[in-house]
């Protein structure tokens, strides 16, 4: 659990810095990398709380 939490937020964190890199250079690399990264915590997090849903029904 702790290990998810951590993992989360280093994602997190590394979209944010992405979108900085975006702001400060404008250069459109950066914004579609940080996109991706937050697509794949969002999903990645879903997932998780759909297995502590289904944990919790059985």
């Amino acid at each position: 659990m702790l290990l998810f939490r951590w993992a989360v937020m280093f994602l997190l964190l590394g979209s944010a810095v992405c979108f900085a890199f975006f702001i400060g250079t404008g250069d459109h690399r950066w914004r579609r990398r940080g996109l991706i990264i937050l697509k794949w915590t969002v999903i990645a997090a879903l997932a998780f709380f759909g297995v502590l849903v289904l944990e919790r029904l059985a």
